[in-house]
Parts: structure tokens; C-alpha cells; sequence
């Protein structure tokens, strides 16, 4: 016997697997501000009872949630089926290094490929392979059921850290900027909205903040004036969600910037005039320790400006949180949420992957991957 959440608020009943599952309408329930995980091909009960929780509006996937692209599809519409409106999909798709599905998508390359488009071949042959390669990502992820890449990264690469490295497009913002606004347009011709990460910029440090937590000395007129800009260059053009990094400015702010009012309010809100979504990167991560355990990250979270909060590989801790949590005043999350949702639906986009301009395009994304794009750089949580 399994609880069942109801149509009403506080409508509990109980139902006989497995013969009544397969008639279980979808729970009415909005969409909470945590982005949790599961662990393998399949849900479990545990997990799927842990995704009806209120406090839940997303999920993220990662190399060990593929098997192929139908485990994909089902996996996806059993996580759909559970809520209505349905739980957001997202995974770290960003080509090179970090790419969670390989085996029936297409190769992504390293974004720092199409920089150097930019540089051998100019700007117009750079930016028409980011719209190539954007749609791509999208089309295949969408053909599955998947909503959300986090995507694109706009760090510049400025030569010292390993964590971003070649997963940036560019030394330079202007370059950066462009080339994201391409990616973003073929992200948006695929049904996928964009992430511009990691604000306001991971680039310029040497430490990783999956394992620590990084400082950048600069002063905020320097951020303005370099890593800043591809954020607000996307701001302007419709990006739809950012996620900040785990990193300090001292000389702006001494908390992370994913905890900081100061940034996410002040600066992006308020400077960039961004109103999109603000996802917190993984509050797992070393580089969010500093705020706490995981209730107090959160919290610190959501009082800085996030919308959503991001909990991944520590489903006891997702637990933890869950347990007894008060849902933060955002009047604004229900509409940022389905702004984020995936255009469409899979049967879609499995017809556009059957078109032979699609199929070029495949394979002129596959042909910009290569060897080198996983070569000189950290792994990235599942990224080979």
C-alpha cells in the first residue's frame, strides 16, 4: 500500500500496487523552489513519494540516469507523470568536459571551440556554429523530455582556472558575450531557454569550488568591466535564468556571491536589470559550507535572491530539508518556473531530428568535438 496525495490540499488515501499506479492521475501541486535528484535509470518509491513533496519543483539528471535515449524518454515521463504542472528536468549539458549523455547524442564540442572559430575563421562563421551547436543541444535534449540545459557558461578563460578552463568560450567579454547570444538563439529555435553561469564570473580563480571555496580579489569596477559583461550583454537579451558560483569577492561582499543580497539583489536585480530565474549552483558543493548545513544554506539562498535552490548526490540531505520546510514568500517563482519549462513536447522534436537540415547539423557539431576538448582540464562532477 502506498500514500497517495489527492486532488484536495489534505486528501490522503490509500491504493493497491500495482494495479491502480497505472491509473494514477498526476497530483495537483505547484511547482516548490528545490531542484533535487534521483539515483539511477528508474524512479524509485522512495523518490517518487520524496518528488510529490510540495517543497519540490525540479529535478536534475546525471551521467548515472542514462542508459539510452528510450530509458531517457521513460525516465522523463515517469517523472512528469507524477505532477501537474510537471516537474522541470534539467542536466549540465554544456558540451566538452561536461556533457552527461553521451551514447546516442551528439558529441558537443568544448565552447572554447567556437572561440577560436572567432579567431581563424570571424565572427559571422563563430556565431552561426554556436546557433548550430545550441540547437542541436536542445533538439536532442527536448526530443527526450528534458527541459533545461544549464547553459551557457560565461566565464572568461582567464588562463588559471582549471574547473571552467575550455568549458569558456573566450579570453574576452565581447567575444563571450556574442558567441553566448548565438548559442542562446539556437538553445531558443530548440525549445530550451538559456542559464548564464557562473555569476559573476568563476574564471579569474585558481581554486575549484566543488572542493572549496575560491576568493577573487578584484574590486567590483573590475568585474564590471571584464567578467560582467556577458551577464549583462544576455540579460539584455532575454536570457532566462543565471546561476551564481560559490566564490567571494572580498572587496565587494565576504559572503559567496550565491549568498549575497548584495550581488544577487543589488547587482544583477537591480544593475543588470536581469528578471529571470536565479538557480543556486549545487548547495552540496565545498564552496557552500561556509553558510551552514544544508537548512542554512538554503535559507541564506533564497534570503540572497535565489528562486530555486539546487541539491544534488545527498538525498538524505534533500530529506533533511524537506522536513518540516516553510515554502519563502516569491510570488514570482510559479511564473519564473514555467517560463523555465521546455517548449512543446518530445514527439516534437523527435520529428524535427528526423529532418535532414537537423541531421546536418548534427553532424557539423560533431565534427567541431574532438580529443582535445576533454584533454587539460578537471572532471566536472560526471563529465567523462
Amino acid at each position: 500500500m502506498r500514500l497517495y496525495f489527492g486532488g484536495g490540499s489534505d486528501e490522503i488515501r490509500l491504493f493497491n500496487e500495482p494495479t491502480e499506479r497505472m491509473f494514477m492521475p498526476p497530483v495537483c501541486l505547484p511547482r516548490g523552489p528545490v531542484m533535487a535528484d534521483v539515483a539511477a535509470y528508474r524512479l524509485s518509491e522512495e523518490e517518487k513519494q520524496r518528488l510529490l513533496n510540495p517543497a519540490v519543483g525540479g529535478v536534475i539528471l546525471f551521467r548515472r540516469n542514462y542508459q539510452s535515449r528510450s530509458q531517457l524518454q521513460e525516465l522523463c515521463a515517469e517523472i512528469k507523470a507524477l505532477r501537474t504542472p510537471e516537474l522541470v528536468i534539467a542536466v549540465d549539458h554544456e558540451g566538452g568536459r561536461v556533457q552527461r549523455f553521451i551514447e546516442g547524442f551528439t558529441r558537443l564540442p568544448a565552447m572554447n571551440v567556437l572561440g577560436k572559430i572567432w579567431e581563424e575563421q570571424g565572427r559571422q562563421a563563430a556565431e552561426a556554429a554556436a546557433e548550430q551547436v545550441g540547437w542541436v543541444l536542445a533538439v536532442e535534449l527536448r526530443a527526450c523530455g528534458v527541459d533545461l540545459s544549464f547553459t551557457p557558461v560565461l566565464d572568461l578563460d582567464w588562463g588559471q582556472c582549471a574547473v571552467i578552463g575550455n568549458r569558456s568560450f573566450h579570453r574576452q567579454a565581447e567575444i563571450v558575450g556574442a558567441l553566448a547570444l548565438a548559442l542562446q538563439r539556437g538553445l531558443n529555435r530548440g525549445g530550451m531557454q538559456s542559464c548564464g553561469k557562473h555569476f559573476p564570473g568563476h574564471g579569474f580563480v585558481a581554486g575549484d569550488s566543488h572542493h572549496v571555496l575560491p576568493e577573487d580579489p578584484r574590486s567590483l569596477a573590475e568585474l564590471m568591466a571584464e567578467d560582467i559583461q556577458p551577464f549583462r550583454a544576455l540579460a539584455a537579451a532575454g536570457m532566462a535564468a543565471v546561476m551564481p558560483a560559490h566564490v567571494v569577492y572580498p572587496a565587494v561582499d565576504s559572503r559567496p556571491a550565491g549568498f549575497s543580497p548584495l550581488w544577487l539583489k543589488q547587482v544583477l536585480r537591480q544593475e543588470l536589470g536581469f528578471d529571470g530565474v536565479i538557480f543556486s549552483d549545487d548547495l552540496t558543493m565545498e564552496g557552500a559550507g561556509a553558510a551552514g548545513g544544508i537548512r542554512e544554506r538554503a535559507e541564506q539562498s533564497f534570503a540572497a535572491g535565489c528562486d530555486i535552490v539546487l541539491v544534488c548526490n545527498r538525498p538524505d540531505w534533500v530529506d533533511e530539508l524537506l522536513e518540516g520546510f516553510r515554502l519563502p514568500e516569491n510570488p514570482q517563482l510559479a511564473e519564473r518556473w514555467q517560463y523555465m519549462a521546455g517548449r512543446g513536447v518530445p514527439a516534437d522534436y523527435a520529428a524535427v531530428m528526423a529532418e535532414p537540415e537537423f541531421q546536418a547539423a548534427q553532424a557539423f557539431t560533431a565534427a567541431l568535438a574532438s580529443p582535445q576538448d576533454l584533454a587539460g582540464g578537471v572532471k566536472v562532477g560526471e563529465a567523462f
